[in-house]
């Protein structure tokens, strides 16, 4: 498991006094609002920003870290992720997870079978959308109960059950 978290991606500058517009990567952009401090995923090293000011507008939230006080300073991390430590996450519910935590899990069907690799966990507006690299193809499996029968986090395994016509595509 991962100890950082992402929580936005610094999309563009806002304005000319260090404002960024973020893309918020976690499902309540409100929890901005309760934040302290972020780290801005720079390398070697990232670096921790303290949050000054929570603006929203559209999809995008709008920060002011008290590190930044111009544009000059802050453009040219655009595009970096923000990230929070584990214990700053939100506390999840039964059958939550992070997709920090689901992405490398080994995918086996109910039937004991290996299928792939968790690849990639995409958002859409009804349910999530597993996207599963098999021996010689991506699969894309609704996460209802359905199709995602068990996730193991400690094992490292997601059991899936193959509805019919679900391969077909």
């Amino acid at each position: 498991m991962e100890d950082m978290l992402r929580v936005g991606v610094i999309s563009s500058t806002h304005g000319v006094r260090g404002e960024v517009k973020v893309y918020p990567t976690t499902d309540d952009p409100n929890r901005f609002k309760k934040l302290k401090t972020l780290m801005l995923d720079i390398k070697p090293e990232p670096i921790t920003l303290n949050i000054e000011s929570v603006k929203f507008f559209k999809n995008m939230v709008i920060l002011k870290f008290k590190e930044f006080n111009n544009i000059n300073e802050i453009e040219k991390y655009k595009g970096r992720d923000l990230l929070i430590h584990r214990d700053q996450a939100v506390k999840l519910g039964p059958n939550e997870n992070f997709i920090a935590d689901l992405i490398g899990l080994q995918v086996v069907t109910d039937e004991g079978e290996d299928f792939g690799i968790l690849k990639d966990v995409l958002k859409t507006g009804a349910n999530d959308v597993y996207v599963i690299q098999g021996k010689n193809k991506e699969y894309l499996f609704p996460a209802i109960k359905q199709c995602i029968k068990q996730v193991d986090i400690n094992a490292g395994t997601v059991t899936v059950h193959i509805m019919d016509g679900l391969l077909d595509l």
